[in-house]
């Protein structure tokens, strides 16, 4: 049966760079604040997502991803390294 995974087995394409991205902003952002920034746009989304999301183990929704942008101020191509 066919699975939707990169070819590294993880289930998205930018959750590493989110979790560069959290963790190379002045200052370091925790997981928990990420999801409370989310929260604030609207998302539902708790600490433990953000720890699935960023080892690649969960899903992302278009939502999201646009709410990820917002908050590190970046592209949705940069964020999805299409660029």
């Amino acid at each position: 049966m066919f699975k939707n995974k990169t070819v590294h087995g993880r289930n998205n394409f930018c959750g590493e760079k989110i979790s560069t991205l959290r963790k190379s902003s002045k200052p370091k952002m925790s997981q928990r604040i990420l999801a409370e920034k989310c929260q604030l746009f609207g998302v539902d989304i708790d600490k433990n997502a953000i720890q699935r999301i960023e080892s690649g183990q969960r899903f992302l929704t278009d939502i999201e991803i646009i709410c990820f942008c917002k908050i590190f101020n970046i592209s949705a191509d940069e964020l999805l390294n299409l660029k």
